[in-house]
């Protein structure tokens, strides 16, 4: 039986930097992902969105390369997701079970597939929490718009959310690609048969759509709150111009009276 588990450990890691730095057991590398094999049945999968799959390794030792991996990493969480799986080899035929996939043989491409399934898995948890922050953050805005007719925010604060906002759901954006079945598994029969087998097991599709839509919500809020703040100063400027002629009015009339 072999373990596999994997981290989101950070926002990012500098993939290149890091391969520069470590190419011991380097099987394949792009420039999105470095996958190493360190023993017989032992690797290591690094993925520039942050997480760190291992298979076949110790606590202690996947301590151990956390830790050489740390100072290329990008906001380093405190309190890391993570997600783990088994694989029963040596089966008669492919048969996916909960947290666990029974193969025929451990084939290096087999092993790196379930890994990177494994992988997206822990990702989508951790995309999904931030999608679900945005969406908390800008539901609290829209109750505060039917409760009183207003956004109950200023017009700094307010260029603040949508900014911040963005921020996320473009980072979210940039990485959702990653879920993308790999160009090996369109080319092999097996692999993609393994490949659609472990993605409705960790139901990734369905996870992947629920924070699809849930940019999509958040998108259309912004886009609220974005004419609603145009409005609030248009409306502010007609007042400043409203008073603005008021006072000269009223500076005409006052120099009409005393010339009398």
């Amino acid at each position: 039986m072999l373990h596999v588990v994997s981290y989101q450990i950070a926002d990012s890691i500098d993939v290149k930097g890091f391969r520069s730095s470590y190419k011991e057991g380097i099987y394949h590398y792009d420039a999105d992902e470095l996958f190493y094999k360190t023993g017989e049945l032992s690797f290591v999968y690094v993925f520039k969105y942050g997480v760190v799959c291992f298979l076949n390794y110790s606590e202690s030792e996947r301590d151990a390369f956390l830790g050489r991996i740390a100072p290329f990493c990008k906001n380093v969480f405190e309190l890391k997701l993570s997600e783990e799986f088994e694989v029963e080899t040596n089966a008669k035929e492919y048969k996916f079970g909960y947290n666990k996939i029974e193969i025929v043989s451990p084939d290096i491409e087999v092993l790196r597939l379930i890994m990177l399934n494994v992988s997206q898995s822990v990702s989508l948890d951790y995309y999904s929490q931030l999608s679900n922050l945005l969406l908390e953050e800008t539901n609290s805005h829209t109750q505060s718009l039917e409760r009183r007719g207003r956004l109950a925010i200023s017009g700094q604060s307010l260029k603040m959310y949508i900014g911040k906002t963005l921020n996320l759901k473009n980072r979210i954006s940039e990485n959702l690609y990653i879920f993308d079945s790999p160009p090996e598994a369109w080319e092999d029969e097996n692999l993609n048969r393994i490949d659609l087998g472990l993605k409705r097991t960790f139901d990734l599709q369905e996870r992947y759509r629920d924070i699809r839509e849930g940019l999509e919500i958040v998108k259309e809020n912004l886009e609220l709150f974005k004419d609603l703040l145009q409005y609030r100063n248009s409306t502010f400027l007609e007042w400043i111009i409203i008073a603005l002629v008021f006072l000269e009015v009223l500076n005409l009339l006052i120099d009409k009276i005393f010339k009398v």
